[in-house]
């Protein structure tokens, strides 16, 4: 009754600016235990047996495409055309390649008989090179699934197709992958690995729970009929970007949609990444992110929104209650802050278990604001619209 009493006795304001901070605690334990708990929760239900895999083994396609990768080919194709698999093909676009992939593409294909190799002439103009390249590789295709992984992206086992492939069905059409950073050393490399962490937490648990809105195209898997009954990607031709996320947004529901992120299902990329080219990875997705649907850009900006707002609030509420003298007031403020912590690194940290990702404990906040003021900059200053160089990642 003393708190309830002492409670009352403040300003109406700073009562109204209580509530509101714990409404937007509140939607942060909504996101944080009903969506980013996802993997986790299906991780464990996996591990019991209690999830239902396919024992079927498709003949598979993988596309690759590539654009002056002879370096990254030659160190990671042949982790991809030595897979343990019964029947699949590897399709490498070469886009006007000017380094030594056609050579390099040539000699493989002597070791290789399941290597196939065309290319997207130099002087084709499109809006989105990286688009077409896929479409000449589905083309040529022959099988009916696809699997489509980056020329700078190495499989984690000799089991990635395999473990992709499993959760095919005759209802499913799309499967989810995690596409991984390799873990270095520093700060940024640090940062971008929570950010790819963070990010698949959000599409495969919203996937899980049947609201499937994005995917990764450096380990995603569909149906050839599949991107012919959408007319491939006809509808965002005019963008650089969406070739992966636009496509799934397009084609995913509850009932045809996957995710796959075991031990052995994940790609790693190994391209280096300075803070511009992260920041530039940033602009390029917040380029498409703008065309997803309306119930998918509330779900996901009602999130980062309710952040955003429980920070605000919290450090406002605490300079006010410690200069006030509200110890009270500024303790259960700062315990209610504690407890969002709490749930929050336990997710996460069960997440980045199961997805192979290094554990995060006092970084987390610093993450936590960081990623939307990033965001945030983006958007007020950025370039949403990337450089040449930039429009295949």
């Amino acid at each position: 009754m003393f708190i309830v009493e002492e409670f009352l006795s403040l300003s109406l304001g700073i009562q109204i600016v209580c509530g509101v901070f714990v409404l937007a605690f509140l939607i942060q334990a909504y996101y944080y235990l009903h969506y980013y708990n996802g993997i986790w929760m299906l991780g464990n239900k996996i591990q019991k047996g209690n999830h239902p895999y396919s024992k079927q083994k498709p003949p598979v396609s993988i596309i690759i495409c590539a654009k002056n990768e002879a370096d990254n080919l030659e160190q990671f194709l042949p982790s991809v055309l030595e897979q343990e698999y019964p029947e699949f093909e590897v399709i490498v676009v070469n886009d006007g390649s000017t380094d030594e992939s056609s050579d390099l593409l040539e000699k493989l294909q002597k070791h290789y008989p399941n290597l196939y190799h065309t290319f997207l002439p130099m002087d084709a103009k499109y809006m989105s090179r990286k688009k077409m390249c896929l479409t000449v590789g589905i083309k040529a295709a022959r099988f009916e699934h696809l699997l489509l992984i980056d020329a700078d992206c190495k499989p984690a086992s000799k089991y990635w197709i395999a473990n992709m492939m499993q959760n095919f069905s005759d209802k499913t059409d799309i499967v989810l992958g995690y596409g991984a950073h390799s873990l270095k050393n520093g700060f940024v490399n640090s940062l971008i690995c929570y950010d790819v962490m963070f990010i698949a937490m959000q599409y495969m648990g919203f996937a899980i729970k049947g609201k499937p809105y994005m995917g990764v195209g450096r380990n995603l898997a569909y149906k050839k009929s599949l991107f012919f009954k959408n007319k491939g990607f006809a509808s965002h031709l005019n963008l650089v970007s969406g070739d992966d996320d636009l496509f799934v947004q397009e084609t995913a529901n509850k009932h045809n949609t996957s995710v796959e992120f075991s031990e052995k299902s994940i790609s790693y990329s190994h391209r280096k990444m300075t803070f511009k080219s992260f920041r530039i990875q940033k602009e390029r997705h917040l380029s498409t992110s703008s065309q997803y649907t309306l119930s998918s850009k509330m779900r996901i900006g009602c999130e980062v929104f309710s952040r955003g707002l429980f920070y605000i609030l919290l450090f406002a509420l605490l300079g006010y209650f410690l200069i006030n003298q509200h110890f009270i007031f500024a303790g259960i403020t700062a315990g209610i802050a504690l407890i969002r912590f709490l749930f929050q690194a336990i997710i996460i940290n069960k997440t980045c278990k199961f997805l192979q990702e290094k554990m995060y404990i006092f970084s987390i906040p610093l993450f936590d604001i960081f990623l939307p003021l990033l965001t945030l900059y983006i958007i007020s200053f950025g370039k949403i619209g990337v450089k040449e160089d930039s429009m295949w990642r």
